[in-house]
Parts: structure tokens; sequence; C-alpha cells
């Protein structure tokens, strides 16, 4: 497998570098104990990361669902040309 891109990188950043960060952005908080509300905001990072982490892999999820929808459509219309299914041998 070749190393990845830098476009691929910054992908990767954004889908999850981004959540990673706010977690530890709430740890930070936590032991800065800012105005005396660090657990308070250790939760809200951690939240708030952990929501942009699954709203990525769901997505993701989706959009490989989307394509095997679409292989799936493209081997009924293999099947419908020739007889049999395209891994099958005709």
């Amino acid at each position: 497998m070749p190393p990845p891109t830098r476009s691929q990188r910054g992908i990767w950043f954004v889908r999850y570098g981004i959540g990673l960060l706010t977690v530890l952005a709430g740890f930070v908080w936590l032991i800065l104990d800012v105005g005396g509300f660090g657990v308070e905001g250790l939760f809200a990072f951690a939240g708030a990361g952990l929501s942009i982490i699954l709203i990525n892999l769901l997505f993701r999820l989706g959009v490989s669902s989307d394509r095997e929808r679409e292989a799936h459509e493209e081997a009924w219309r293999y099947y419908e040309r020739h007889g049999h299914w395209p891994d099958e041998r005709g």
C-alpha cells in the first residue's frame, strides 16, 4: 500500500483529527480547571469531539452502502443483458 498523500492526510485530519483534538482540549480544560469548571469542560469538549468523530463514521458508512448498492444494481443490469450473474460462467 503506497504512503498516504498530503490530501489524504488532510482528509483524515478533518474527519478524525479535529474530533480527537477537541477531546484532548477537554482533558487540558480538566487539568487547568478554568474557573472551577474542569469536569464540566471535559464532558462538554469530550461530547463535542466524540460527536464529530461519530458523525464522520456514520457518513462513511452511508457512502460505503451507496457504493454497494450501485455495484448490486450494475450486477442486475449485467444479468438482464447476459442472462447470468457477472461472477458466474456464462
